[in-house]
């Protein structure tokens, strides 16, 4: 465990706290929001613009963070103005104040992505990325195992108390802002990034980034435009019979995989190679989705989300690691932050694109078409990227 540095343990602990008070409202959040007196459709809009500010943010400030060459304050600030934004959603009623205080928590994980990205990958070796993105990825997704049960704890005792939820929320994102200030920075002096940067200077960077680089991220992207929100999984079990607590409780149990797998995948990944170990995920992700184009009994379920699982554990803190291996070091915010953010901007519009076909087709077509998708992404991976990733 000596790759696993102070710096990346802080990290991850800060990452786990977060993701402990994000978890403990996102079962709720919609509930909440309809019992103040918003519409589905203020609810989508309220998701959107959220997912947007963060997606342009991410790319935007992963720049920032290279041209300044500073990380810490990205990270501090970041999660600083997530820890925020809980209780004011609590406090707040008014559609404006709920807008500004659920795009606040978004655009605080946009200023710290790139950044947090950007140290870990400073903390580790080729040969050892897999390890540290899996180790950060493994205490972040046991937030999300901790936030859900932690709410259906307090909901069991104290029934439809939603606002309440949202002010404890901030104890755990306190503890994280905390944790956060024992990170040190390494200021490397300079006298060459004194000039101000556009918002969508990051976008520039795609024309100077490695082929490999743009190869590895066209199917990344590619696969996030297929690759809707974990709720039309959820929306498919309860529509298959499982009750409120049991659908709550099956995305616990998928987190809980994620977390106890996230790990060992990047172990194994160090030892075989990112991309196999990804595309792994790739195939397992399929199986999944053709899995859930058939109503079935709790028991399926429970395999498929235990799939699931694995799969999370096998692409997200994989895909970064990898990025982090082709290109140069000095670009690793900027890489990342343009990588994830796109996602994020991708994923909105996979979320749209499965619900029209759901509406238009039903469940079971939604989750064939991303299944077939999926299978296509693995072949354009091992045609466009044929050898192996050099990444020791």
């Amino acid at each position: 465990m000596k790759y696993i540095t102070k710096t990346v343990w802080i990290l991850s602990l800060v990452s786990l706290f977060t993701d402990t008070a994000s978890e403990m409202l996102y079962p709720v959040m919609p509930i909440y929001l309809k019992s103040i007196g918003f519409s589905i459709v203020l609810i989508g809009l309220l998701e959107g613009v959220a997912e947007a500010t963060a997606g342009l943010s991410k790319g935007y400030f992963g720049k920032l963070s290279d041209h300044s060459r500073r990380r810490m304050p990205f990270v501090q600030i970041g999660y600083s103005l997530s820890a925020i934004s809980k209780p004011m959603m609590g406090f707040f009623l008014y559609p404006l104040w709920i807008f500004f205080a659920r795009t606040l928590d978004r655009f605080g994980k946009g200023i710290r992505t790139g950044a947090r990205d950007a140290i870990l990958s400073q903390e580790a070796t080729p040969a050892t990325k897999g390890k540290v993105f899996g180790f950060h990825r493994s205490l972040d997704t046991l937030g999300a195992v901790l936030g859900p049960a932690l709410a259906l704890l307090y909901l069991y005792i104290y029934p439809q108390d939603y606002r309440t939820l949202f002010i404890i929320a901030f104890i755990p994102g306190l503890l994280a802002v905390l944790t956060s200030f024992y990170l040190k920075d390494t200021v490397q002096k300079t006298s060459a990034h004194k000039n101000s940067l556009p918002f969508f200077s990051f976008l520039g960077y795609w024309k100077e980034s490695p082929l490999l680089y743009r190869k590895v991220v066209i199917g990344l992207l590619t696969f996030t435009l297929f690759n809707s929100s974990d709720v039309f999984l959820l929306l498919r079990a309860k529509e298959s019979g499982l009750s409120d607590t049991m659908v709550i409780g099956v995305y616990i149990f998928y987190n809980l995989v994620y977390a106890l797998f996230a790990f060992p995948a990047g172990i194994i990944a160090d030892k075989v190679g990112l991309k196999k170990i990804f595309i792994i995920g790739l195939v397992l992700f399929a199986t999944v989705y053709f899995g859930m184009s058939a109503k079935t009994n709790i028991s399926v379920y429970f395999g498929l989300f235990f799939l699931y699982g694995i799969y999370g554990a096998t692409t997200e803190g994989i895909s970064k690691a990898w990025i982090s291996n082709i290109i140069d070091k000095k670009d690793t915010a900027t890489a990342i932050g343009t990588y994830s953010g796109i996602q994020s901007i991708c994923t909105m519009l996979a979320s749209a694109f499965a619900g029209l076909i759901w509406y238009q087709f039903g469940a079971a077509v939604t989750f064939i078409v991303t299944g077939i998708a999926t299978v296509c992404i693995i072949v354009y991976f091992f045609i466009a990227i044929p050898n192996p990733i050099r990444e020791g």
